[in-house]
């Protein structure tokens, strides 16, 4: 074995002479011999196979979805006539949407298969096509109809996104059988190194297998991990080369920072390879972290979440909004299931129970009742079968249940008269789950944070395995949500939580 130490990020023989008595000596990585040969390689620009394979179904992707906005746009504004002028401009359009896509980063591969930032790029190369259309129309002093204009740019957008969202399904369902990923290197010490490797292999959709680590010497794993990883000790430019990686992910390594990561980053460039750094920040989504240059140092911001003021009023008001379309869409869902529930089984049809809100705030919560009248009396003699969290009491097969509460549970029915208290302004239609003060009364002091938002009819932890998940799993949703919400993070939830719904994975 042939030592060589960090040098500025990159590799160097290291000087064979013994350190001398009280000399401090940087992080020493071991480099198998038989690895030495390869120590540098050549540029490699090669891409994977699916790399370009997505490339293309993107490109043609778009370019359909340009010809169908236009035709449709040619359609709605001109029927069955034919204007020669409208022609030209429709065959341009479809080269200028892909120009567009181009320039907002949409065929780059880091985007490929991450789904919101690939929408992102779509929405903003619409935006671009919008402008470049207005503008060179004002240029030319050529009248292009709006209407032309506002039916070909929207439908193009539409189609578009639905292209990549079907390119996102169908890598995602590769990357869950381990085809199609990023090949990682993780360089870092032992905590730093476990912690990025569990939360990359969590979410194989992103992409990223982590197939081999560098840690300085006398570092090991505390804990069990994959045979690729194992407890490898190298230099970080040869193990790109052995493990032929497509990245390299630095965990919060102060040993490597400054003008030795940007070392590092000049040498990875010229193999190809991409470099990401982990701030060792977790569960703060990417919204509320911001880069700005502070004394010629790029510096990290981490914005302070929203819980008061503008956001939360335009909260309120689609949660009200979109509320009262929901419960008057539902309404004949409501009537039948309400007929059902007082036709089968004695008692009321509502059940209300007291719930903990925002600030603390008690509220009565509605539900459709699923069980009998006396379930609080029996819950005593089904303690011992809980197959709850540990805090919460769940049991699949609960013999309290009526005949017809087991289908309004399997489809979420039993929570729609919430719909109620979002329209009294006591719930959201997204947030954490609304707590019993029983469970208030477990939480830790960091717990309580879930609480600066209103708790949700839908939220995290309903499209991330309801019933299934633990009490940490949920809680670390919750805080998840109450630090990071949006609009467009409660539209995506919505979303998520029909097909959740239909799907009934862990309603009981």
């Amino acid at each position: 074995m042939t030592e060589f130490v960090m040098s500025e990020g990159l590799a160097e023989p290291a000087d064979l002479r013994p350190a001398a008595s009280g000399e401090r000596r940087r992080p020493v990585w071991v480099v198998p011999d038989e690895v030495q040969a390869t120590v540098p390689r050549a540029a490699r620009f090669t891409e994977a196979r699916w790399v370009a394979k997505y490339r293309r179904a993107a490109l043609a992707g778009d370019l359909t979805a340009a010809l169908i906005g236009v035709s449709l746009a040619l359609l709605g504004r001109f029927g069955a006539q034919i204007n020669l002028a409208y022609l030209v401009i429709g065959a341009l359009i479809p080269v200028a949407w892909l120009v567009c896509v181009a320039l907002a980063r949409g065929y780059e591969s880091r985007y490929f298969g991450t789904g919101p930032e690939e929408f992102r790029s779509i929405i903003r190369a619409a935006v671009a096509l919008t402008a470049a259309v207005a503008i060179t129309s004002y240029a030319t002093k050529s009248e292009v109809a709006r209407g032309f204009v506002l039916l070909a740019v929207p439908m193009t957008c539409l189609a578009a996104m639905t292209g990549r969202w079907v390119l996102h399904r169908q890598i995602s369902w590769r990357r869950f059988a381990g085809r199609c990923m990023r090949r990682v290197l993780v360089v870092g010490r032992n905590d730093q190194v476990i912690t990025l490797h569990r939360h990359l292999e969590e979410r194989p959709a992103d992409g990223y297998v982590v197939v081999a680590s560098c840690l300085p010497r006398g570092d090991v794993f505390e804990e069990p991990v994959s045979d690729r990883l194992g407890r490898t000790e190298m230099d970080i430019l040869a193990a790109v080369d052995q493990y032929d990686v497509d990245v390299v992910a630095v965990a919060s390594d102060p040993e490597l920072a400054g003008h030795s990561l940007r070392k590092l980053s000049w040498a990875l460039e010229q193999r190809g390879v991409d470099l990401i750094v982990s701030p060792g920040i977790v569960e703060v989504a990417g919204p509320r972290i911001s880069i700005r240059p502070v004394a010629g140092l790029s510096l990290l911001h981490l914005e302070r979440p929203s819980v008061s003021g503008g956001p939360h009023l335009m909260k309120a008001v689609f949660d009200r909004v979109v509320g009262v379309l929901m419960l008057l869409a539902v309404s004949p869902i409501l009537l039948v299931a309400a007929t059902l529930v007082k036709l089968t089984s004695k008692g009321p049809v509502l059940f209300k129970q007291t719930r903990v809100g925002r600030g603390g705030e008690q509220f009565p919560m509605f539900k459709f009742r699923t069980m009998v009248v006396d379930a609080e009396e029996r819950k005593a003699e089904l303690v011992a079968l809980n197959e709850g969290n540990g805090v919460l009491f769940k049991l699949r097969d609960d013999p309290r249940v009526t005949r017809v509460g087991k289908y309004l549970r399997r489809f979420s029915i039993d929570e729609l008269p919430q719909l109620v208290n979002v329209l009294r302004g006591e719930m959201s239609l997204v947030g954490p789950r609304p707590p019993l003060q029983s469970e208030v009364a477990l939480y830790a002091i960091d717990d309580s944070r879930r609480m600066l938002v209103k708790p949700g009819l839908t939220g995290l932890w309903q499209v991330s395995g309801r019933s299934d998940l633990t009490w940490e799993e949920s809680m670390r949703l919750d805080l998840r949500y109450a630090d990071n919400w949006s609009i467009a993070l409660d539209l995506l939830i919505l979303w998520k939580t029909a097909r959740a719904v239909l799907g009934s994975d862990g309603a009981y």
